[in-house]
């Protein structure tokens, strides 16, 4: 069953889902996939051809009519609509800002649900990264984990990433838009921010990449192994 060689990571925004995912695939030698950039591919192509985000018919209307590309590129997710790379231009903060009316919309995640899977079917082994890969997209996921971090925290490294990016914000600011879009996406109506009942919980709030890392590879050990 090949979803039984697919590992899930979710988690809220900030606990370092990405970064540990891209790792953790490395190390295994597995294929990542960002769902994350799928999202904000569509979000940003509609933004770019001018699609109103609050149109749900329209938003469909252009993924049906749009050619979507996600190629697997080492740690990287490369992205493309209609031949376009869109894989640096989905990381602007107008596209992160605007990504939550295609990921709240019921018709629209099922849409990009069937695009994971479909990727996931072409590879042997995959790491993905989300909010309900563990709970909707991969249930059957036979290694399901779930980052926890303190939001202050989560805060700091949203900040220290925007600096790297040459941008200064607030700290109380990205906490506040933290606090609030763990709200939105825990209780959301479709694909909420959950954890699977199988999941292993890992705090990162005091454990660096590499450390979350082993700590999933002991597990997957154990579990090949024969423990649990």
């Amino acid at each position: 069953m090949r979803d039984a060689w697919v590992i899930t990571i979710d988690g809220p925004a900030g606990v370092g889902k990405s970064t540990v995912a891209r790792m953790l695939s490395e190390r295994l030698g597995a294929v990542f996939l960002d769902t994350g950039a799928m999202y904000r591919t569509v979000t940003a192509a509609a933004m770019d051809k001018g699609v109103d985000l609050e149109d749900v018919e329209a938003l469909l209307s252009l993924i049906d009519s749009t050619a979507f590309r996600f190629e697997h590129d080492g740690p990287v997710l490369r992205t493309r609509a209609d031949g376009k790379d869109y894989t640096q231009r989905i990381r602007e903060p107008e596209v992160t800002e605007n990504v939550r009316h295609v990921a709240c919309q019921g018709p629209l995640r099922g849409r990009l649900v069937r695009m994971q899977q479909d990727f996931a079917n072409r590879f042997s082994k995959v790491v993905t990264e989300g909010r309900d890969q563990g709970t909707v997209v991969f249930p059957d996921a036979k290694w399901k984990f779930f980052l926890e971090a303190d939001p202050e925290e989560r805060a700091r490294r949203r900040q220290k990433d925007f600096a790297a990016a040459g941008k200064a914000v607030a700290l109380e600011e990205l906490k506040k838009h933290i606090l609030s879009r763990d709200a939105s996406d825990i209780n959301r109506s479709v694909g909420p921010l959950a954890a699977a009942a199988d999941a292993i919980h890992i705090d990162t709030t005091r454990v660096d990449a590499e450390g979350v890392v082993e700590i999933m590879i002991r597990r997957i050990e154990e579990t090949k192994n024969g423990g649990h």
